[in-house]
């Protein structure tokens, strides 16, 4: 097995020739520790018993490079097992509408947990790539070494970014523990893990904020400047509400991932036009009063609380759309907020008329904002705060590209 898997690993896996030999070195070394023959799938304690070997006496680059040459030597052996399997039976041919019957069940555990509609449409794209991955096996008999192995195809095979292949881990642990009720073992975690890329978010120059500020018009332009002065994610722009503005206060609640909810900044620059807004969307609330639209959506199930809560001023959108659409998950015809492409593309056409040549999108504006106060003083809690990051380490990466002295450090040279 070694053999097809010294090719396997400069013709598939990718891996440079200098570092082939030390691959097949760390897998035949395993199978002598473990005393097992090289065509035989090593469960996830038989791989941690040999890396805790190995951790006495190399050192931790050693360790990482023998559980990654372990995991792909474990990918490689199960597509080789597999073959046989597959060429004689590809299964019965009821199983999909099995799988049919899995999506609902998926969708119904998803919208009882309140998740999102973009996270349940990119859940079910995953669940139907794994069925087809599986070859639509029997979802009974579904184990987390299917799970692995898709995983690691993920990774090998069309060589996703981690942030994708932690999408689908993320999907897949939410249909076997919540639909086919079986926790997830250690195993999935030896999948073959997509290369890390470490990318430093990109910031604009004030100047180049306000050049393309100038070339937006009316709501896209107030909402380019609230994403930037409060630093929001678009989703959160788009999701605000009445009650979410507080002008005495100068205060903006934001709802962000997972329904947490934060204060940031209201700039006192955007007050008039965001007062003249307001004023424009009370017109059209009071439009859909008078032909008796439904209320807008309200999260939580509070619209089975409170019945008439859609209906109240408080609750309708800061920035609604023009025209009325069918909720996905109810199909009742009411007015949603507008659509996230909208601004995107006004953003993108702003961006080339005034020549920046930085790849910036509208979330480009929220790393500025960060980077921005950082570069002004602010201390980097306060910051991880109004950005509403759980982990301060998630913060912490404006600091590699503030360009001033954010330390406030003088050096001994200059005195």
């Amino acid at each position: 097995m070694l053999e097809g898997f010294e090719k396997y690993l400069t013709t598939a896996a990718f891996i440079q020739a200098k570092y082939v030999p030390y691959y097949l070195k760390w897998v035949s070394y395993c199978y002598s520790y473990l005393d097992q023959p090289d065509n035989c799938l090593l469960t996830s304690d038989h791989i941690q018993s040999y890396l805790n070997h190995v951790s006495k006496t190399r050192e931790e680059w050693q360790v990482q490079q023998a559980e990654a040459a372990l995991r792909l030597y474990g990918y490689y052996l199960s597509s080789e097992l597999k073959k046989p399997a597959e060429a004689i039976e590809t299964g019965p041919p009821y199983t999909k509408n099995l799988w049919t019957d899995l999506e609902q069940h998926t969708r119904d555990a998803l919208r009882l947990r309140h998740r999102s509609y973009s996270t349940e449409k990119t859940y079910l794209s995953w669940l139907r790539a794994f069925g087809g991955h599986v070859n639509w096996k029997t979802p009974s008999e579904l184990s987390t070494v299917d799970m692995q192995n898709y995983l690691s195809s993920l990774a090998i095979e069309r060589r996703v970014a981690p942030s994708t292949q932690n999408q689908a881990l993320n999907a897949l642990i939410f249909l076997y523990r919540h639909v086919l009720d079986k926790e997830p073992g250690p195993e999935e975690i030896h999948a073959v893990r997509a290369l890390p890329k470490q990318r430093l978010p990109v910031v604009l120059a004030s100047s180049e904020i306000q050049a393309i500020f100038e070339r937006l018009q009316g709501t896209h332009r107030l909402m380019a400047m609230l994403i930037y002065g409060c630093g929001l994610r678009i989703k959160e722009c788009m999701h605000l509400r009445i009650k979410d503005i507080d002008l005495e206060r100068d205060v903006v609640t934001v709802w962000g991932k997972g329904d947490k909810n934060r204060s940031t900044v209201l700039p006192i620059s955007v007050k008039n036009d965001l007062i003249s807004h307001i004023r424009e969307v009370r017109v059209l609330y009071d439009h859909d009063r008078k032909k008796n639209v439904n209320g807008v959506y309200l999260p939580n199930a509070l619209e089975r609380k409170y019945t008439n809560a859609g209906k109240e001023w408080a609750w309708f959108w800061v920035f609604p759309a023009q025209t009325l659409s069918v909720d996905p998950h109810t199909q009742v015809v009411r007015r949603h907020y507008t659509h996230p492409s909208s601004l995107q593309k006004a953003f993108k056409e702003a961006v080339g008329a005034c020549g920046v040549t930085s790849q910036a999108s509208v979330h480009t504006l929220r790393h500025s904002f960060a980077t921005h106060l950082l570069e002004k003083g602010y201390d980097i809690r306060t910051i991880q705060e109004l950005l509403g990051h759980e982990s301060i380490q998630t913060t912490m990466i404006y600091t590699h590209v503030a360009k001033k002295n954010v330390l406030g450090v003088r050096s001994p040279l200059d005195s």
